[in-house]
């Protein structure tokens, strides 16, 4: 069977924790920041997990 790539576009986007969980950033952050509130920038800056609804598409992307 031949190797499986990976999808460059989700290998940029999603990495690895130590124990296997998919690690993603925050969306919202690129533009119209004015009306947002500090903490609300802030707390975006900060990684969040992928749900387990969206994981089994994500590892399908990601094969290593």
């Amino acid at each position: 069977m031949p190797k499986l790539k990976t999808n460059r576009a989700a290998a940029k986007r999603f990495k690895r924790t130590g124990s296997g969980k998919l690690k993603r950033n925050k969306a919202y952050t690129s533009h119209i920041l004015t009306k947002k509130t500090r903490k609300r920038k802030r707390n975006l800056r900060k990684s969040a997990l992928v749900s387990s609804a969206d994981k089994g598409r994500i590892d399908h992307l990601l094969p290593n």
